[in-house]
């Protein structure tokens, strides 16, 4: 068995995928900072950001399904009365 093979495991290619995620999530993170950033510059700016998250979640979707979901929506709160 080779140095870098343990237990039947290629040990270098197991660390390099490992050091792969590791690398990709400290980005990720990074990412998830600058988005934050960017929401409270929203904020700052007078947006209301549950609408600006509402809107980005609705632009990652079919427009025929958003539209569903907003002609429930209203169903909904004309049942509650609102």
């Amino acid at each position: 068995m080779s140095e870098a093979e343990v237990g039947g495991i290629a040990a270098d290619r197991l660390r390099s995928i490992i050091d792969r995620i590791e690398r990709l999530e400290e980005e990720r993170k990074g990412l998830a900072n600058d988005i934050k950033d960017i929401y409270a510059e929203a904020k700052s700016a007078g947006f209301d950001v549950p609408v600006v998250r509402r809107i980005i979640a609705a632009r990652k979707k079919d427009p025929s399904e958003v539209e569903e979901q907003e002609e429930i929506f209203d169903l909904y709160r004309h049942a509650l009365g609102m």
